[in-house]
């Protein structure tokens, strides 16, 4: 075994009971408490990023040429933090020279080495947060528990996994077949988990480490390098992530350049130049479904396991807690102005209204009811800065508006009142007939479409048919008639998008927990992989056997 496998061999044990029970868990504690984390930690992490900026980032990796950087935080300040860059081809044969060694360290060495780093990035949970609040304009608490803890879980879960897959394999065996009155046939096998190579991970610019970790880390544990690329708006996460496991991996004298860093700049893009390298063999990415066909189109029979766009329905059919329904949209509209690959965009209700305890409703009084409870929950600034954060690239703002003029407006998106600094957008509301064609297409950001359905089953239909057309991660369907409710769940499950009945208090639908929830499903055009199973690992390496005979 090794010293750190040891060290954190009671945290992967349980990881891997929870992969199998699909409770609730978490390794990495959520709330950014000074009681859990140290008194000192928040201020000692927004220490430390401040200390980052306006300077390169120190990260020792092969470097050639002027270093690259410009990110600018949705809150109003450039972080003017570059990074050492060098050409495609020299980063990947540094990650293949390096990984050749990697492939044949122990497993156990391996999985020791990935929780001690996932153990050092807990511990630097409030200077994560800062990187990624300041990258990618969610609010601190979202900052802290989606880049910081709930991001690690998801590598956790990741390596549980993977050691799970790679200890199922036999080291060594003797094999022996009888052969009835004759001497049997013996023969000694021996296995070895043998590794794809270089792994290329494509990160995006709105959940950078959370939707980044499964993959590193299933990468490395399964004894592939990894090169990461980062979005160009939101490096910093991922360079300090990719910082902390070069340093673990160095003190247990393997070589750094197992990770590295391939950072680039918006107007010279660097992704295409790893996908088109025959040297790159295997890709994660997470992103537009536009890239995401570049992507898969330059796959050449490698594995490839995406992330991409989708349009998330929600369909109503009634309720008994009306209240409770329009509040839980519209709190998961507002989450991070709408920039989560889970929230909700349409919206269907039918034509003939729904029955609720507040009475008869029509596909109008439901649009209201959402823009009313909108309305009360960010009415505060305080608050809606807590909710919504800040929009992360300015181009949402301009679909948003887009988006206003496809039907009636029936609460507009605006600026957060008496916010100066940060890029904001409350949710807008438009109300839609099933025939118009805006609701069919992902309007990335906050925007809802209400749309009236011919009736209930129709919505059902329509729902589930754009989630088969153009994907979804998530769907919700609230009703009161179990034949209603069985039918969405029908139709929800074979187009393979998970389905949440019902959530009228404080879970919503948006949100996605390791060890127990499936994100993305493979089986629509959301995504080709789910964080996390085992089929997210199990490609990632091959085993190679050797037999001898051996004398009876």
């Amino acid at each position: 075994m090794s010293a750190l496998f040891d060290k954190h061999r009671e945290t992967l044990d349980r990881a891997v009971r929870e992969i199998r029970t699909r409770g609730y868990w978490s390794a990495y504690p959520e709330m950014p408490s000074g009681r859990l984390y140290g008194e000192s930690a928040k201020a000692d992490g927004e220490t430390a990023f401040k200390a980052l900026l306006n300077r390169e980032f120190p990260l020792d990796q092969p470097a050639e040429g002027a270093p690259v950087g410009r990110e600018s935080s949705p809150y109003g300040f450039d972080l003017a933090i570059t990074y050492p860059v060098a050409p495609a081809e020299r980063l990947i044969g540094a990650a293949k020279t390096a990984g050749a060694v990697w492939a044949h360290a122990p497993v156990a060495v391996r999985i020791g080495i990935l929780l001690e780093a996932l153990d050092r990035l807990n511990r630097a949970s409030f200077l994560m947060a800062n990187a990624v609040m300041n990258t990618t304009g969610q609010s601190f608490i979202m900052a802290f528990q989606a880049g910081g803890p709930h991001a690690q879980d998801r590598g956790l879960e990741a390596v549980a996994y993977a050691f799970e897959a790679m200890e199922a394999i036999p080291r060594a065996v003797r094999w022996e077949k009888p052969q009835g009155k004759n001497p049997p046939l013996i023969l000694d096998k021996t296995f070895r988990i043998v590794p794809r190579g270089v792994g290329l991970v494509i990160g995006c610019a709105t959940f950078p480490t959370w939707n980044s970790y499964a993959a590193i880390f299933a990468d490395l544990a399964t004894g592939n390098s990894v090169i990461v690329k980062p979005h160009p708006m939101a490096i910093l996460p991922l360079a300090l992530t990719v910082k902390t496991l070069r340093e673990v991996i160095a003190e247990e004298g393997y070589d750094p350049n197992t990770v590295l860093l391939a950072a680039d700049d918006p107007d010279q893009p660097v992704t295409l130049d790893y996908l088109t390298s025959e040297d790159v063999d295997l890709v994660d990415f997470t992103g537009s479904a536009a890239f995401g066909a570049v992507v898969r189109s330059h796959a050449h029979g490698r594995p490839v396991f995406t992330e991409e766009a989708g349009v998330n329905p929600v369909v109503i059919t009634g309720t008994d807690d009306f209240r409770g329904l329009t509040g839980n949209i519209a709190m998961s509209l507002s989450l991070y102005s709408g920039q989560m690959c889970t929230a909700p965009q349409a919206i269907f209700v039918p034509a003939d209204g729904i029955e609720t305890d507040a009475g008869h409703k029509s596909p109008d009084d439901v649009a209201k009811g959402i823009a009313t409870a909108l309305d009360k929950i960010l009415g505060d600034h305080d608050r809606a800065m807590a909710i919504l954060g800040a929009v992360q690239n300015p181009a949402t703002l301009d679909r948003v508006k887009t988006a206003e003029k496809s039907g009636r407006l029936v609460r507009a998106s605006t600026p957060v009142e008496g916010e100066t600094d940060a890029r904001t957008a409350t949710p807008a509301i438009v109300a839609l007939d099933a025939a118009d064609e805006a609701w069919r297409e992902e309007c990335f950001g906050p925007i809802g479409f209400v749309v009236t359905a011919p009736d209930a089953h129709e919505a059902i239909r329509l729902a589930a048919g754009s989630v088969a057309e153009k994907g979804a991660i998530t769907a919700s369907f609230y009703g009161l008639d179990e034949g209603l409710i069985d039918a969405a769940i029908d139709a929800f499950g074979r187009v393979g998008a998970p389905l949440s009945v019902n959530l009228t208090g404080q879970l919503l639908v948006n949100q996605s927990a390791a060890f127990s929830d499936f994100h993305v499903s493979g089986l629509n055009p959301a995504g080709t992989a789910t964080l996390t199973d085992a089929a997210f690992v199990a490609n990632r390496f091959s085993v190679a056997a050797v037999r001898r005979p051996v004398a009876a």
